[in-house]
């Protein structure tokens, strides 16, 4: 290990054990040594060898050896934040659209799109098979597609790397017969199968094949019909309808989400001269449009799980906080829930983003006693509490009086996360691998931890160490990065105490 010491290293084994349920003996047990041993490890008096590291990494489901290469954060907690902030654009639109301009074999400039890890995953993917991505401005490309897509030549590494990789079955389904794309990957937060494609996109006559390693895809000839999303998933979604967006006739979708990233991709598609109804709801009927040939300029909207992150960081720092270009509709039950809690805060000035068709608003966070409710905190498709900002409770939580029992139902083992607060000093109990209860009101204290490896849990967990007492050190935060641009630069910005190190 060349930048990392041992007394470095065994922080994080004892982390990653504690985080896996094993106990010194079980993780002795696992490594064929002594459990003597593993105390000696996770005390960094241990000489670590690469094979060592490997077989940890194996048992504990980590590469360690990645820690060497990890970017860390440096955070002194304990600070208000101040001022202002603006909320960036959608991370989740971002993607969404750079897939559905394949869709146009036109030249399509977008704007608004976030300059972040996942984006530039789904980049280096369209680029791998001949598309032309070039940044014009700060956040913004112009995207040629190529007369013949090269699906031979698709970068296999950063396809493995994002979950956004399925969403290249809609409107490639329109351009090449048959073709591959390899197994996604992506936060990991249990099973989570593709079965809700397959399912819609079979009804439009997509046929998809499951190897080991990848999803081979065989479409033809495309009919429209009336289709029952067998879950209302917000990739699944935008994947049919992407499909039926290019399929002549009219398709219906029922039970379709109508989430944000879904919406932006409907007024994206309607600015192709794709006619859609029911944009919002659960509902959508396409007239599809067999050929779209246009050079067309179109502005992504703000991201709200961005928009909850800050609420989450002022809250929790029991600070006050100007939150501009926030999308209120999909954040109205969070703020109702947040004002029964007995937040206290302003609405300043509503206003539309630049696409012309999302609500936003200017919110002033004011420090607050909160309460915790009486009631559970569970997610909703839309219009309930949006599943990526429920662990946004979590921090707040802590600061709340009383106990509050936090339902995360549609992720496997993510609520199991929010036990690594009580590393930070919260009192949070897991009831099962979706409920939580915590306990406040807790002072929160600094502590060393590994990154989960999930985006979410990872900010809640910074978030936290942002209020807690001291100097913390958060391991590998390539997870925050994947979903948030700048994010240690913008805290600074407001008063927060980041030290990035390499």
């Amino acid at each position: 290990m060349k930048n990392i010491s041992q007394k470095q290293i065994g922080p994080f084994i004892k982390s990653l054990r504690e985080r896996k349920g094993l106990t010194q003996a079980n993780f002795a047990e696992a490594l064929d040594t002594s459990q003597s041993a593993v105390a000696r490890m996770e005390k960094g008096e241990q000489n670590f060898s690469t094979d060592l590291l490997n077989k940890i990494g194996d048992v504990l489901g980590h590469n360690i050896l990645s820690l060497n290469n990890s970017i860390d954060f440096q955070i002194v907690g304990g600070k208000k934040l101040h001022g202002e902030i603006s909320t960036s654009f959608s991370k989740n639109g971002s993607v969404g659209l750079l897939c559905a301009s394949l869709l146009n074999k036109g030249e399509t400039t977008l704007h608004g799109i976030a300059r972040i890890e996942e984006v530039y995953r789904v980049i280096e993917i369209l680029e791998s098979i001949g598309v032309s991505i070039k940044w014009i401005a700060q956040n913004s490309i112009k995207i040629i597609p190529p007369k013949k897509f090269l699906m031979e030549n698709i970068n296999v590494q950063s396809a493995i790397q994002t979950r956004s990789i399925i969403m290249l079955i809609g409107p490639l389904s329109h351009i090449i017969p048959s073709f591959s794309i390899p197994h996604a990957q992506g936060c990991k937060l249990g099973k989570r199968t593709i079965s809700a494609h397959i399912y819609a996109l079979e009804e439009l006559g997509i046929k998809i094949k499951t190897t080991n390693t990848s999803y081979d895809i065989t479409a033809k000839k495309l009919k429209p019909a009336d289709i029952v999303m067998y879950e209302s998933g917000d990739t699944a979604c935008e994947n049919i309808l992407m499909a039926a967006s290019k399929t002549k006739g009219i398709t219906t979708i029922r039970c379709m989400s109508g989430n944000y990233m879904v919406q932006e991709m409907c007024f994206f598609l309607e600015h192709l001269g794709v006619k859609i109804q029911g944009i919002g709801t659960g509902t959508l009927r396409i007239e599809g449009l067999p050929e779209i040939n246009q050079n067309i300029e179109y502005s992504n909207s703000e991201d709200p799980i961005e928009s909850m992150m800050f609420i989450s960081s002022a809250i929790t720092t029991d600070s006050h906080l100007i939150i501009r270009r926030c999308p209120i509709d999909f954040l109205t039950l969070e703020l109702y829930k947040l004002k029964k809690m007995n937040l206290k805060y302003k609405v300043l000035k509503k206003y539309l983003s630049r696409n012309g068709k999302t609500n936003l608003i200017d919110l002033e966070i004011l420090p607050s006693k909160l309460i915790a409710p009486e009631d559970k905190i569970h997610a909703n498709p839309y219009p309930g509490i949006n599943i990526d900002n429920l662990p946004f409770f979590v921090p707040i939580a802590t600061k709340a009086k009383g106990t509050t029992l936090i339902h995360d139902w549609f992720y496997e083992n993510r609520a199991i996360y929010a036990t690594e607060l009580n590393r930070l000093g919260a009192n949070i109990t897991l009831a099962d691998p979706h409920r939580v209860y915590i306990t406040g009101t807790t002072n929160l204290k600094s502590a060393q931890v590994v990154c989960p490896p999930a985006l979410r849990p990872s900010m809640v967990i910074l978030i936290a160490m942002l209020a807690a007492q001291g100097t913390s050190i958060l391991r590998n935060v390539y997870m925050i990065n994947r979903g948030y641009e700048d994010i240690a630069k913008r805290l600074n910005s407001i008063g927060a105490d980041i030290k990035i190190i390499k």
